[in-house]
């Protein structure tokens, strides 16, 4: 049986890594402003993207290389050089959202599988048919289609690819097609500059056109002014109901300008999760808990299983954003030595390692700390903190650009973390 595909985003290279290290099958993500994440776009060079494709590739996995935005007449000219140049690094497909540039990317690069984004609002088999008739070998659904109505397409199309998002940040609009960041900032989200302006907390006023009267309305306490803030996709409880209907090939997570953590954990849980779905032993508890240790704007199933008229629990009124269950203390760096403090470190403390797929930790004890496995989870105690030049100081905090010793080697990108509520910090 083929496995479905985890697909995670890259809005650098060491998020491309991360992901691929964590679990990921693919990676997707761009160069310049033709890809519609501009910010993450700019982490990228072609150099730089070049390393992350030759990254993936050495590990038998794919990059998919977005080319997503929507041109103006002027800019085609850059756009077809932009084409050439990305065939040249051998991406595993280009994603793509309009059918001119769908033609384009066929004439000058017949050979790189084509992929249609989300933004193209595919809901039915007849526009599915179109984009498959042109050639297109995906195509990434709607947010707003339900499992069913894949289930059709994939009937009438039973060689057409589907992709759908599993987890990230929803959109206000329907499918990215919003004016709000337009209007307030001349920041275009179908362009890639979208300010997130659905994120903001609002007061409402109420005017009188006939007496000029303008007055602010005052809302209950603890509802809030997030009037328009969705909540978080998560789907990770609905894998085995995605995955029993043959008809999802890849299963998506959207954000690449979050952090590298937020990188490392949801490919972690989703690999678990398809792995586990394949293996007859699927547990939602332990997906959700490794899920709900990141920020997040609270989560929702949203509408792939639930109708829209369905959901009432779509939005976070009364907050932008919650933190989530852990935070991340220290990330080891390449040499597996060292790791880069990211929040707080003192002796004595006790941290979760969370490690890349399939690594293995081995338990030690020594002067420097312990390293030891409790409940299935390896923990770090550190005894001493000591820098790479063999300082030894009394605690670590972020933004401190010392390397602090482990006691012992761990996987490189293995992230530290506590408990936000409090751990017990004695490891017992």
């Amino acid at each position: 049986m083929k496995k479905a595909e985890l697909l995670s985003p890259a809005g650098n290279l060491e998020k491309l890594k991360i992901a691929i290290d964590y679990g990921a099958d693919a990676v997707y993500g761009g160069v310049s402003h033709f890809s519609l994440r501009i910010r993450s776009g700019k982490e990228f060079d072609m150099d730089s993207f070049k390393e992350g494709i030759e990254y993936a590739h050495a590990r038998g996995k794919k990059v998919y290389a977005t080319i997503n935005g929507f041109p103006f007449n002027s800019q085609l000219k850059l756009l077809k050089e932009h084409i050439l140049k990305m065939a040249e690094l051998k991406p595993d497909a280009f994603i793509v959202a309009t059918p001119g540039v769908l033609k384009l990317a066929h004439e000058l690069a017949p050979h790189i599988p084509k992929h249609i984004s989300t933004q193209a609002n595919v809901m039915n088999y007849l526009d599915a048919q179109i984009y498959y008739d042109m050639g297109a070998r995906r195509i990434i659904a709607a947010r707003e289609i339900s499992l069913k109505d894949l289930v059709g397409i994939k009937k009438e199309i039973p060689d057409l690819e589907i992709e759908v998002f599993v987890h990230g940040s929803m959109c206000f609009a329907y499918s990215g097609r919003c004016l709000i960041s337009t209007l307030q900032s001349g920041r275009v989200p179908n362009r890639g500059s979208c300010a997130n302006d659905c994120r903001f907390e609002y007061e409402i006023y109420a005017a009188n056109p006939e007496t000029g009267t303008l007055f602010r309305l005052e809302e209950e306490t603890g509802i809030g002014t997030y009037i328009m803030n969705s909540k978080d996709l998560n789907l990770a409880s609905h894998i085995k109901e995605i995955l029993d209907s043959g008809a999802i090939d890849s299963l998506k997570i959207e954000g690449r300008t979050k952090t590298e953590y937020y990188a490392a954990t949801t490919a972690n849980a989703y690999r678990h999760a398809i792995d586990d779905y394949y293996d007859d032993k699927f547990d939602e508890n332990l997906y959700q808990r490794e899920l709900n240790t990141m920020q997040n704007r609270g989560f929702t199933d949203a509408y792939l299983i639930n109708r829209p008229y369905e959901k009432h629990d779509t939005q976070s009124l009364d907050f932008s954003m919650q933190m989530g269950t852990h935070q991340v203390s220290g990330i080891v760096v390449d040499d597996g030595e060292f790791f880069m403090c990211k929040y707080k470190t003192f002796p004595n403390d006790v941290l979760e390692i969370m490690h890349p797929f399939d690594q293995e930790i081995i338990e030690c004890s020594n002067e420097i700390g312990d390293i030891f496995i409790k409940d299935n989870r390896a923990y770090l105690r550190l005894k001493k903190i000591m820098t790479q030049k063999g300082k030894e100081m009394d605690s670590v905090h972020s933004g401190n650009t010392n390397p602090i010793k482990l006691p012992s080697t761990l996987p490189p990108r293995s992230f530290l973390r506590v408990d936000a509520n409090g751990i017990d910090q004695s490891g017992k």
